[in-house]
Parts: C-alpha cells; structure tokens; sequence
C-alpha cells in the first residue's frame, strides 16, 4: 500500500479529483526523503561505482507495483546508475552532474516551463546563458542560439542553416543541388548523422587527411577545387575542437582563414573541447580561433558537468538562424502584450516547439559556483589526463597511442604483444576493471589495435585515482603475461 493512499482507496495518494497529491503533508515528507537520498548519493559518489545490472531489474520495474516509491528507487534506481557520478569513470565523454542541480531541477519541474517561445522568464534566463557563452567562445555580439539536447541535436540545427545559406530555396523544394562538406578523418559520428538526416547523405562528406592531428588545409583546398570541377556547391567545413578519440584539436584559425577564401560555412564541433576555452594556459589556447566560426556546438552536460541532458546551438549570424527554421501558424501567432509576447521564440530558432528549461542547470551551477571554479576543474583535468599520460610512459611495456593534447589518454597496456594480442588484452581489462568497480576506461581503436581510453570530464577525480587505476592496469597486464 502506497504511502500516499487516499482514503477513497485511490493508489499513490493521487486525489480522486484530479492527479495531485491528496496528502500534501505527506508528500513533503516523502519528498524530503528523496532529496536526502540523493544528496547522500552525491557524498558517497565513491562508494558507489557502477554495477552489474541484476537480471531481474526489468521486473522490479513493472508498472503498476505501487507501494513505496522512494524506497523503491532508493533500492533498484540508485544503485544501477551508469557509473559517470564515479571518481574513477573516464569512459565515453560523460560528465559527472552537480549538487546544483538538484536544486535547479526541484525549481525547473514546480514552474514546468515550456520554453518553445512566449513571454515568461525561463526564456529571459535562456537568452542571458547563451549570451554568456557567446561571449566566452568569442562570437560576435548578436549571435544567437539555441539549447538543445546536446551536441548532435545542435549539429543538425547548424547544418541546417548552413544549407539554407547555401541554397535558400531548400525549404520549399527540397535539396536540388550536390552539396559537399568537409571535415577532418575521424571527426565525430554526429555529423555523418547530421549530414544523412538533411538529405546531403554521408558520401558528400569528404574525409581531409590529418597532419600532426589536424586537418590539412591545403588538402582542403585542393577538395573543395575538385568537387566544384566535378559541379558540386561545396557548402560546410566542420572543424574539430577535441576529437572524441583522442582528444585533438584543429587548427581552427587556419579553418576560418579557408572557409573566408572560399565562402563557406564554418561549423566547429566543440561537444566538450570548446570549454578549454575558459581553460588556464596552455589549454586554452587549442580553441584559438573559435569565435571566428558561423556556427557551434558544445554540450554543458559533458565538460561543464551538469547533468543530462544540456546542449547548445549557437550561431554567429541571427538572421540565418532564423531562417532555417521561422515558421509560425496562425495558432503561434505573437503578439505586442500578453503571455504571447516575448519575441524572439525559441521555436524559430531550431527543431522543438515544446522545450523544457535546460539553461536553470547551467545557471544555477555558474552562481553557485562561479566561472573560475569550472576553469579550474577543466584545467584539471587536464592536468589528470597529461599525469596518466607520464605514467602509462614510465610503466614498462605500456605506451600511449599518441601524445596527451587536452583531456584524453590513449594507450596500450602491453605494447611487446602482437596487435591482435594487445586489442584482446585491452578489451578484458576493460571489462573487468568496470566489472569489480576499479575504474571505467572504455576503449576506441588506434593503428588497427583495440586501446583503453580515459577520458577525464569528470570533477571528482584526483591524482591518486589516476595512480590507482594505471597500477590496476599494470598488474593485470602483467598477470596476463605470466599466464601466456
């Protein structure tokens, strides 16, 4: 029996008369349990690594159970999270959440507001957060953007205006033209997604070769030459601010100079690599050139911490934003006064109309914490990750993929294997050290060979769990040598 069971019989307390609590006091109280439980889930972050799902998870979720609610997520939710709130987890790009959020998502659900347009202040509290963030990526003053769910929902919204640039008729007839986009190998899925879903396809994606880790921009050139000979509107360059495998940075100044020359749209993929750009030296310099982009996109729920999910569309040119995407019926129509004002609408500006507020989360953390708190943990990080790196170099018979950048390490734990030998090798220590709890690496492929990847997004992690994790390393590497 539910705790907030109606005298009526009514499950869940729910009042016969509608879906509100019929015992208020009650659910106060209920609440406040949740919210200890989720602070402790917080403080005891350490204590609790991810876990094998238990098999019968699925079950305990049926619908229709009732009973105690809050005990029930405190037994089977908050246990069989996904690792990321763990010291020791540098798999993926995932960041950690923030106490803040707690409170900013209690004050998000009481208001529920759409932020798709109309005048309310959720909206207000939006516009402030992109302009805050236009201005430390260094767009021009009048730029606009958009939250999104994150970086690939953001990447399409770019691309989008970046077509209707290129052909403003596209709209209304569809894409007539072969349009051709650019980026570096290895540049992230999203934007072969991206590509695919606006109807350009991933074929007119050209793959430009790397030197040193950043695209060749003399081979660009030479591209978009070719494909121009050969009748096609080349239209999109995407720069990479930290790729996701090893976490390498074009050189977005060289791009910019390009994308000028040749009259093309400059999107910069900057899911969690453009927040170097509040970084401490040297790390902030790999985001040089970033303001001079037509378009980014960026996550808050990857290196700036909160939680899932917290995008950004943010696009130099107002007007070319809106016009990918301004379309308002007569049941939309504005108004000079009244909840219907409030112009510009968020909906004009990307693919929602119904939008929850994401930008609370990124607001609440920055007043609660303040910038100089979130510069320094991205520094940090990085600092953690170039720490791993010098181990997994002064650790016999290991060695990195490639040079430690930003906040990304690569490495094998046996480079003296044969490939095959190395890739199954990393694959089982991966495994296991995510099975019993050490730590979460998860791994990506380099030169044909399967490698364990630490990806540091994480504010809680420290030296010591750095030097944990690659002595566990080490030592099962070793056990698999004895054993062979």
């Amino acid at each position: 029996m539910s705790k907030f069971e109606a005298k009526s019989g009514a499950k869940t307390g729910v009042n016969p008369e509608g879906l509100d609590p019929q015992d208020w006091d009650a659910f106060r109280a209920e609440a406040h349990k949740m919210l200890d439980l989720a602070i402790d889930q917080m403080i005891e972050a350490r204590d609790r690594p991810w876990q094998v799902v238990p098999d019968d998870l699925a079950e305990r979720f049926e619908i229709g159970q009732g009973g105690d609610v809050v005990a029930r997520i405190n037994a089977d939710v908050l246990p069989n999270h996904g690792g990321n709130i763990h010291p020791r987890y540098w798999g993926w790009v995932q960041g950690t959440g923030l106490a803040s959020d707690l409170i900013a998502s209690m004050a998000a659900v009481a208001v529920n507001a759409n932020c798709g347009g109309r005048h309310h202040g959720a909206n207000e509290m939006e516009r402030v957060v992109i302009d805050w963030t236009r201005q430390k990526m260094g767009m021009p003053a009048g730029a606009s953007g958009v939250f999104t769910t994150g970086t690939s929902q953001a990447t399409v919204i770019a691309f989008q205006a970046a077509r209707v640039r290129a052909d403003t008729t596209v709209r209304a007839k569809g894409q007539q033209a072969r349009l051709t986009a650019y980026a570096g190998a290895g540049v992230h899925n999203a934007t072969k997604k991206g590509l695919e879903v606006l109807g350009v396809g991933h074929e007119n994606l050209r793959l430009v070769p790397l030197v040193e880790g950043q695209m060749d921009a003399a081979a660009l050139r030479a591209m978009i030459a070719e494909d121009r000979a050969a009748g096609a509107t080349p239209f999109l360059v995407v720069g990479t601010a930290g790729s996701v495998d090893l976490g390498l940075f074009d050189d977005l100044e060289a791009l910019a100079d390009v994308a000028a020359e040749e009259d093309l749209w400059l999107h910069v993929d900057g899911a969690f690599g453009a927040w170097t750009r509040i970084a401490e030296a040297p790390w902030r310099g790999l985001t040089d050139g970033i303001g001079r982009a037509d378009s980014i996109a960026l996550d808050f729920h990857k290196w700036m911490y909160v939680s899932y999910d917290c995008g950004l569309c943010l696009i130099a040119d107002e007007g070319a934003h809106r016009a990918a995407f301004a379309a308002r019926p007569a049941y939309l129509e504005g108004a000079a006064r009244g909840l219907a004002g409030g112009e510009p609408w968020f909906c004009d500006y990307g693919i929602d109309l119904s939008r929850g507020n994401r930008a609370i989360k990124v607001w609440t953390a920055l007043e609660m914490f303040g910038e100089a708190a979130f510069s320094q943990a991205i520094s940090d990080n990085c600092r953690l990750a170039a720490q791993m790196g010098a181990l997994v170099t002064a650790t016999p018979k290991m060695a990195l993929a490639r040079p430690v950048v930003s906040n990304v390490c690569v490495f094998t734990a046996r480079a003296d294997l044969a490939p095959a030998a190395q890739s199954d090798l990393n694959a089982q220590i991966a495994q296991d050290m995510q099975e019993d709890g050490t730590a979460v690496f998860s791994t990506t492929r380099v030169d044909g060979i399967l490698m364990l990847r630490a990806a540091i997004a994480n504010h809680r992690t420290r030296a010591g769990d750095v030097e944990a994790a690659i002595a566990a390393v080490a030592v099962r590497a070793e056990a698999f040598g004895a054993g062979s």
